[in-house]
Formats: structure tokens, sequence, C-alpha cells
């Protein structure tokens, strides 16, 4: 959104510096003399932090709300016998505890 908003500002030519009573800067000056340019610099240098920023290269596994793997964690990603294992013991160890009974 806030890209969007920038590249709409300098389409329009508003200085919003002028509303907080400050002095536009250079950078400002050169984007109203270059609107294209300005534009296309604005909307490939956000599209990069974005990238950047949600490139974690997390992977998780939950199962019943409870995480069983976490890449993050671990530093890798579970090979599918990994993957297969985890779940069986997950669901096995659910199983036992359903059908403990409970004592008051």
């Amino acid at each position: 959104m806030f890209k969007l908003l920038v590249i709409g500002v300098i389409i329009i030519g508003k200085d919003p510096f002028a509303l907080f009573g400050m002095q536009a800067p250079g950078i400002w000056e050169w984007g109203q003399g270059n609107k294209i340019y300005a534009c296309m610099m604005v909307f490939f240098l956000s599209n990069m932090i974005e990238n950047q920023l949600m490139s974690t290269g997390a992977f998780e596994i939950t199962l019943n709300d409870v995480p069983v793997w976490s890449k993050l964690e671990s530093g890798h990603l579970p090979s599918m016998q990994q993957l297969v294992q985890i779940l069986d013991n997950e669901m096995k160890m659910n199983v036992h505890m359903n059908t403990r009974p409970h004592h008051s």
C-alpha cells in the first residue's frame, strides 16, 4: 500500500514535505523532473524490500496445533521418510494419550 501511495504522490506532483513544513529533499526534486524513472525506482526497490522481508525460509509442520517440525530449528527440510516417521509417531502418541484411562 505504501508503495502505491508514494507512486501516486509522485505522479500527482503534490509536495508531501510542505504539509510538514519541511523543505523537499533533492531526490524529490529529481523525481518530479523524472516521474517515470522515479516511479519505476520506487516500484522495483519496494518489491526488492518486500521479497527480502518475506523470504525467511520458514517451513513448519503442525499437527493438532502442536509443532512437530521446524526448518528454522533443524536447519533443513525433512525428507519424505522423516516426515512420515514424525507424523506416524505423533499420531501414535495422540492415540495412546486418548486411550489412557483418566483418574479423578
